[in-house]
């Protein structure tokens, strides 16, 4: 087993996410979660919010919206293992459905002990968000799951997410920049490009971020589908807010959009709204907008 942590250096230009951040071991063998926790900069602002990001991302993915978030509350945004500041393995024998939600709930509920989230998820940020909100729903208050599913391997995958897994799996040297570039509608800059690739300092380390795609249940036999399928069950019976909110362009997640809200019964109580002009990536392409939403769904079901 091999577990590698990303040179600090690597970080000294990634642009507009200079937030303090801690590193806290969460599995059995010290593999340590990086999370920014920002206090919040409004006045009476008292909830929770809890971004998860997904992969090949981090929390990096969330800049944008921060700011507007933090001026109704705490947010706290964690880093997947494999992913962003937090540890690596470097053999993807390593990584395994459990793994990654086991470590998120050790960080979230026993190191944090966070209660009454607001979650905000996409990718696999929403996979592991809204099983631990089907699984916990006491810790929650809301639900904003944004380009993703409850996939318990009953799902239809999308064609587009098929060819992403065969590459990543079969490519040499996964190229990180070009796989946010190529699910997002902005043109990035070679220094947000770099930001991208800068929790990656070998291609070792990039493990994590191929096997990802593979960890995701698509048969009912699969690790992790039946833990998926008894949270798809509580969610069916979910009573509090919940707000899906999809971009308008993403061909890997899209097809997930109208089962989630056919899921969570109230879902439909809110707004109908797609993010326009937006892709995979919808926080890189309408990051602000988006924000906005969270905080007037917020304002309308507190």
């Amino acid at each position: 087993m091999g577990l590698v942590t990303t040179p600090e250096e690597r970080f000294e230009d990634v642009p507009d996410y200079d937030y303090p951040y801690e590193r806290v071991p969460v599995t059995d063998d010290g593999a340590k979660m990086a999370y920014v926790d920002v206090e919040p900069t409004g006045e009476d602002a008292d909830e929770t919010f809890l971004l998860l990001h997904g992969e090949p991302s981090w929390g990096f993915l969330y800049r944008k919206m921060i700011p507007t978030l933090a001026e109704r509350g705490r947010v706290v945004v964690p880093d997947l293992l494999g992913l962003g500041r937090s540890d690596k393995y470097t053999d993807t024998d390593e990584y395994s459905f459990h793994l990654h939600y086991d470590s998120l709930e050790t960080l979230l509920f026993d190191e944090l002990d966070l209660e009454e989230i607001t979650l905000v998820c996409q990718d696999w940020g929403g996979i592991l968000g809204l099983a631990l909100a089907g699984h916990n729903p006491d810790r929650f208050a809301r639900l904003v799951p944004m380009n993703t599913g409850v996939p318990d391997g009953t799902q239809r995958m999308s064609e587009d997410w098929h060819e992403f897994a065969d590459f990543v799996e079969r490519v040499d040297e996964l190229p990180i920049g070009m796989l946010i570039q190529n699910a997002t509608a902005t043109e990035l800059s070679e220094e947000v490009i770099a930001a991208y690739e800068a929790p990656f300092h070998t291609e070792e380390s990039k493990a994590g971020a191929r096997i990802f795609p593979r960890l995701i249940p698509t048969s009912p036999d699969d690790p992790g589908a039946d833990h998926m399928a008894a949270a798809k069950e509580r969610l069916s019976e979910w009573e509090k807010p919940a707000f899906v909110l999809f971009s308008d362009s993403d061909p890997i997640t899209g097809n997930a959009r109208d089962p989630i809200r056919d899921l969570i019964p109230t879902a439909s109580d809110q707004p109908d709204i797609w993010i326009e002009d937006a892709m995979h990536f919808l926080q890189e392409d309408a990051g602000e907008e988006i924000a906005e939403e969270v905080v007037d769904f917020v304002d309308r079901t507190s």
